[in-house]
């Protein structure tokens, strides 16, 4: 089991500009990540993983760190791109935290709940494309 030693650095996300991420960013102090480490994106997918606060998050992450999100579809929206993270956060020496519980990719249970998290991160991802299109599409019936 890896332990968390050094610095907690925390990621937040919002899809839309409209959104407030104050419960994710208090979710993090309480989590015991200082403000200072906090990094957030505003409007941005959790599909893309492109993200400034993202970027910077894990540019932050030294051997020892910790990352802290809230929960995982806050990180990634889709399962290669949790991978990619963590992959690249183990391979670093960062610890991955899911609202306060550890990834450990040494794990074979750990390795399972993070693919279905992952997994279900996705599908919600996909409803919400599905979603868009459907009401896109009734929108423009309705207009024509």
């Amino acid at each position: 089991m890896f332990l968390m030693t050094g610095m907690k650095i925390g990621n937040a996300r919002v899809s839309t500009n409209d959104q407030d991420p104050t419960a994710q960013r208090n979710a993090l102090l309480a989590l015991g990540v200082e403000e200072s480490q906090i990094f957030v994106d505003h409007g941005l997918t959790g599909a893309n993983r492109l993200r400034p606060g993202l970027r910077e998050a894990m540019a932050a992450c030294r051997t020892g760190d910790t990352l802290v999100v809230t929960k995982l579809d806050r990180l990634a929206r889709s399962l290669s791109d949790a991978r990619d993270i963590a992959d690249e956060l183990t391979a670093k020496g960062v610890v991955l935290s899911l609202g306060g519980n550890s990834h450990d990719p040494t794990d074979p249970v750990g390795r399972l709940l993070f693919n279905v998290l992952g997994m279900v991160a996705e599908f919600e991802a996909d409803l919400i494309r599905m979603h868009t299109r459907e009401g896109m599409a009734a929108q423009k019936r309705r207009a024509g």
